[in-house]
Order: C-alpha cells, then sequence, then structure tokens
C-alpha cells in the first residue's frame, strides 16, 4: 500500500516539516489511500488547503493543489467545483484554520451541500504558530495564550457541520488509522458535502502544555475517549464529558449545490431565448 501511494508524492519536497509526533503524516497517508481505494485520476481532483500545520499538506501532493489565505480553503474550493463540477475537490484543514477565520465559509459551504469533501486535522490548538487555543480546544486545556486554562466551550465540529446542513459527517483518529481511510474515502464518493474530522496529535505543543506525555501516549489518550455511537448514547452525560464519538456520525441525500445552479443557468438561458425569439 505505502508504494502504491507513493505516486500521489512529491518525493522531492521531503522530508516534512511535521514535528516529531505529529499526526498529521497518519491523517495525509489515509487520505491518500482514500484517493487509491476509489482509483481517482490524478488529474481529475483537486486539494485546497488554508494556512497552518495541517495545509502544508498539498505542498507534498502530485496534485493539482491550492494553498489559498488563511480561512479561506472552502470558497476556493467552491469557486473550482462550480467552473469544474467534474472534479474530485478535497479540502485538507485544520482545526483553526476551518473553525475560527474559516468558520463562516464552511457553515454556508455545508448549508449549500456542494460537493467538497473537507478533511478537517484536529489538533486543538494553532501548532505553526506557537500553540494558541482554537474554536476545538477542549475546556480548561492549556495552550500558549491559555496558559492558565482555555475558558471557552469548544464546538463539537461535526455537531455544527450536520446541523449547518452537511449530508455526510464523521469523525475518526489518527489511532484508527485502519478505519480512517475508508471513512474519507465513503466521504469523497458521498454527493454533497462532506466532514471527516480527523483527531490528531500534537506532541510539541498541545501535548507538553497538558502533560499527555509522549506521542505513543497521546495515541492512548485517543484510544481511550474514542467511542462509537452506539456506545455514545448509552453513556452518562458525566462520562461523555470525557469522551468523543467516531465513526459516521449522519448521512443523508439531499439536492446538491452545482446540480441546482446547473438547473438556474438552463432556466437564465432558457428565458433568453424566448425573449430573442419575439
Amino acid at each position: 500500500m505505502l508504494a502504491d501511494i507513493t505516486k500521489y508524492l512529491r518525493i522531492e519536497k521531503f522530508p516534512h516539516i511535521w514535528c516529531p509526533g505529529c499526526g498529521h503524516g497518519i491523517a495525509l497517508q489515509a487520505f491518500l489511500k482514500a484517493v487509491l481505494k476509489l482509483a481517482i485520476d490524478q488529474d481529475k481532483i483537486v486539494v485546497i488547503s488554508g494556512i497552518g500545520c495541517s495545509s502544508r499538506s498539498v505542498g507534498y501532493l502530485d496534485f493539482d493543489t491550492l494553498h489559498a489565505a488563511h480561512g479561506r480553503a472552502l470558497p476556493f474550493a467552491t469557486g473550482i467545483k462550480m467552473a469544474k463540477p467534474e472534479l474530485t475537490v478535497v479540502v485538507l484543514a485544520g482545526d483553526g484554520d476551518i473553525a475560527a477565520i474559516g468558520g463562516n465559509h464552511l457553515i454556508h459551504a455545508a448549508r449549500r451541500n456542494i460537493n467538497i469533501t473537507t478533511v478537517v486535522f484536529n489538533n486543538f490548538n494553532y501548532g505553526m504558530t506557537g500553540g494558541q487555543y482554537s474554536p476545538l480546544t477542549n475546556l480548561d486545556d492549556r495552550a500558549t495564550t491559555a496558559p492558565y486554562g482555555n475558558i471557552e466551550k469548544p464546538f463539537d465540529l461535526c455537531v455544527l457541520a450536520q446541523a449547518a446542513g452537511a449530508t455526510y459527517v464523521a469523525r475518526s483518529t489518527t489511532y484508527h488509522a485502519l478505519a480512517l481511510p475508508n471513512l474519507i474515502a465513503d466521504g469523497i464518493a458521498h454527493k454533497g458535502f462532506s466532514l471527516i474530522e480527523v483527531i490528531s496529535g500534537c506532541p510539541i505543543y498541545y501535548g507538553r502544555l497538558n502533560n499527555m506525555g509522549s506521542p505513543v501516549e497521546m495515541l492512548r489518550w485517543q484510544r481511550d475517549c474514542a467511542v462509537n455511537v452506539k456506545q455514545y448514547q448509552l453513556l452518562s452525560d458525566a462520562e461523555r464529558e470525557t469522551k468523543f464519538v467516531i465513526g459516521l456520525i449522519h448521512s443523508s441525500q439531499r439536492p446538491e449545490y452545482v446540480d441546482e445552479y446547473s438547473k438556474v443557468i438552463q432556466k437564465a438561458q432558457s428565458s433568453s431565448s424566448n425573449r430573442n425569439s419575439r
């Protein structure tokens, strides 16, 4: 499998910039395994990122890629999908990028149900710029901008995406590396807006500040805190405070935005033709 996915990489760009123990390499590998599983033509996929540790992924990919402005990956992706609907369009983003400055774009992309897949590498902080807290940093956890603990309740990104209108929502972790590629592949194959959140370790900033131990211990934390949907429903409110749901969380069908927009174009063209024939 590893030999197969190297064809999707710009090997000359290695070694990568990620810190020792960072989970983003596992998340990127899972995405590439999903592309391989679906046998997507390298010339028929576009991958867009914003700014941040996770967003550096696109520099290593041998696809058409775009490193967009901070928080603006989804607007760029929307433009590409509208202009070239036949392309597979994927966004790789971090928790700060997608949920903070990019949060408004996220809810509207989900509301429109545009056929874009967004994979969020969530390491609970702004790792690239010094470990500041993000909208997904856990309550009471420390960050460089929250040395006494985060007092802001974090988003549940999957709940937010579903409420905004996303028709495919899933979550996994870098510990669950065998299941993750299938969730991403199913999200890409789904017709409509898909969001897959990947819990990823940041041992250098988030891990150290919160005494989470080595990268291996952070993976064990993911394993111990993750439960499937059925298990989560059986937990008490108190037990849920220390757990999070993994797996497929939501899947539904409704009209996709580009398809609906093409109908508007057809109506406008038909109306124009009728006027010109008078």
